[in-house]
């Protein structure tokens, strides 16, 4: 997987949003808030390749959580990310 050409996280306030550049991504309507942890995982892989399990090492490096957590936590991340149409398979 890899983040979608033209999506960037702001920092808005406290928030941080992921919002479209360019004119490819004109029809978006709708921001995408990101808590701390997903906030990491983006910065991390933003620039590169990645699967679920890389964001589920970077968890478990970086976070004290289950390995059954970080997997559950990931795949419901990645499914937000491809239903917000800002990751290509």
């Amino acid at each position: 997987m890899k983040i979608k050409e033209g999506f960037r996280m702001r920092k808005l306030g406290r928030e941080n949003i992921v919002v479209p550049e360019g004119l490819q991504q004109v029809n978006f309507n709708r921001m995408i808030v990101l808590n701390e942890t997903a906030a990491f995982l983006w910065q991390e892989v933003q620039n590169r390749e990645f699967d679920a399990d890389t964001l589920r090492d970077l968890l478990l490096e970086n976070y004290e959580v289950s390995p059954q957590q970080a997997q559950s936590d990931v795949e419901a991340l990645v499914q937000q990310w491809i239903e917000a149409d800002i990751i290509e398979k």
